[in-house]
């Protein structure tokens, strides 16, 4: 796969952190959104308010249970093409990467500071970053991220604002209640403006809580564009969610 960005919308949190943050932190950061193309047809979907909902794409695979890429606390079809990969660091520290090799020696002080802006990203609220879904394989610039926290008292509205309140940038947040596949939920659509870039873009997300703790599915997008095209790929998601069986 070569080397991974880190960020969000449209880049990686995997492997390939060193070259990956010193590109973003040079300020190509258009560049870290790289990588995919815009081949594939893009469904027109409104993008006013939380409810509003567009096609369900077609359906691929299935993560969340016990051997697939992603074992979480519960399971959701995934739209064809996408691929998920664990955001889990191994045994070892490191988050799986395809085709990455690993290196001997004590890290330099570069692949610390790496490590620290990479920690950084993998938790937002109350909630780490376990397994993102890539959209490039399906000719889309983003990815459909899962988020899961420790099992508490905090109901799925309050886990969703706590994790929109932790996104720098973030505005105009509309919530709304939703069940699927017998769970209750919150939906979240808000702006998200980057000061560096100075744009304004559309992201959305849901929470559940399971006896396992709180999950998050959150859809960001490279834009607005790259963002509506991804909506069936989400409702896919949301519209199959289920506890995973134990």
């Amino acid at each position: 796969m070569g080397s991974r960005t880190v960020g969000r919308g449209g880049r990686s949190l995997g492997g390939g952190l060193v070259v990956a943050v010193a590109g973003c932190l040079a300020g190509a950061l258009t560049a870290c959104g790289a990588g995919g193309g815009h081949g594939a047809a893009k469904p027109t979907a409104s993008g006013a308010g939380a409810g509003a909902s567009s096609a369900v794409a077609a359906r691929g695979g299935t993560i969340g249970a016990p051997g697939s890429a992603c074992r979480l606390p519960v399971t959701f079809a995934l739209a064809k093409n996408w691929k998920p990969e664990s955001t889990v660091p191994d045994s070892t520290g490191s988050t799986s990467s395809p085709g990455s090799t690993g290196s001997s020696g004590s890290a330099a002080p570069d692949d610390d500071l790496a490590a620290e802006i990479a920690d950084a990203l993998l938790h937002q609220g109350p909630v780490t970053a376990v397994c993102e879904v890539d959209a490039k394989p399906a000719g889309h610039i983003g990815f459909l991220r899962v988020w899961t926290g420790e099992p508490g008292a905090a109901g799925a509205r309050s886990v969703l604002a706590s994790f929109v309140g932790a996104e720098k940038g973030a505005a105009h947040a509309t919530y709304r209640a939703f069940t699927t596949g017998g769970l209750s939920g919150t939906e979240v659509e808000y702006r998200v403006t980057s000061e560096i870039l100075e744009e304004t873009k559309t992201e959305r997300a849901l929470a559940v809580t399971t006896p396992d703790g709180p999950v998050v599915v959150h859809l960001g997008g490279l834009d607005d564009e790259e963002h509506r095209a991804m909506l069936p790929a989400y409702e896919l998601a949301k519209s199959t969610l289920r506890v995973t069986a134990h």
